[in-house]
C-alpha cells in the first residue's frame, strides 16, 4: 500500500479554507486531518466546529479528527454524527478508553489511538486490538512548528512490527520533512500528516508536493 497524505488542516490558509481543502482535494490528499484542543490536555486551541464542518462538506474524501482534549468519550459520538471517519483519541487523557474505542467502532467509524513522545508501547499493549490506527506524536502536541523527537523512532519500529499482527495502520505527526517521510516510509510507516515542515507555505503546489513525497 502507497503511503497516505494527510494535511493538517490547522496549518491551511483560514481566509479561505474551503478553497484551499479542494486544492489539497485534488492535489491527491489522502485523509484531511482536524486537530481539536481544549487549552488543557494541551496549552494551545485547535480548530472550531465550524472549520470541521466546512473541510468535511468540501471533499468526499476520509476526515480525521485529533481530540487532544480530556475526556474525548464524550464527544466521539458527536463527531462520529458530523461525519468524522477517523476518531484518534489520547490513552492520557481517558479514563475508560477501551470503552471509548468500542464506542468509536459501533458508530462504524475507524477507531486512532494518539500517543504522545513519552507514552511507552507496553501502556497500550492491550489496547492494539480495538484500533484501526496509531498515530506517533513525534514532537510534543499543541503546537505547530517543533523540532522531530528522534528518540520516539524505536518507539515506530516496535509499532510497525505489533501492527502486522494486531492489523492496524502507524501513521506519525509531528514535524515531518520530506527527509523524514522518506526515513519512516522505509521504517514501514504508512501515513504522514503534513503541516509546515512539508506541505504548507511552500514555493510549489499542493500537487507537485504530493508527487515528490510520493516518490
Amino acid at each position: 500500500m502507497g503511503k497516505l497524505l494527510c494535511p493538517s488542516m490547522m496549518c491551511a490558509d483560514f481566509s479561505n479554507l474551503q478553497k484551499d481543502t479542494k486544492e489539497l482535494d485534488q492535489a491527491g490528499t489522502d485523509i484531511f486531518h482536524i486537530d481539536f484542543m481544549d487549552g488543557s490536555f494541551v496549552p494551545n486551541f485547535g480548530m472550531g466546529l465550524q472549520d470541521f464542518e466546512l473541510v468535511r462538506s468540501s471533499t468526499k474524501k476520509l476526515v480525521d479528527v485529533h481530540l487532544m482534549i480530556q475526556n474525548p468519550g464524550k464527544y466521539v459520538e458527536m463527531f462520529a454524527d458530523l461525519g468524522a471517519d477517523i476518531i484518534y483519541i489520547h490513552p492520557e487523557a481517558d479514563q475508560q478508553v477501551a470503552r471509548t474505542l468500542d464506542t468509536i467502532r459501533n458508530k462504524g467509524k475507524q477507531a486512532g489511538l494518539a500517543i504522545n513522545p513519552g507514552t511507552s508501547v507496553e501502556t497500550i499493549q492491550g489496547l492494539l486490538p480495538l484500533v484501526d490506527y496509531i498515530m506517533v506524536m513525534t514532537v510534543n502536541p499543541g503546537f505547530a512548528g517543533q523540532k522531530y523527537l528522534d528518540y520516539v523512532n524505536p518507539k515506530i519500529e516496535k509499532l510497525v512490527e505489533l501492527g502486522k499482527i494486531f492489523d492496524f495502520k502507524v501513521m506519525v505527526d509531528g514535524a515531518i520533512s520530506p527527509e523524514k517521510v522518506d526515513l519512516l516510509s522505509n521504517m514501514g510507516v504508512t501515513g504522514f500528516v503534513l503541516g509546515t515542515s512539508a506541505l504548507f507555505g511552500k514555493e510549489i503546489s499542493y500537487e507537485k508536493t504530493f508527487e515528490k513525497l510520493r516518490n
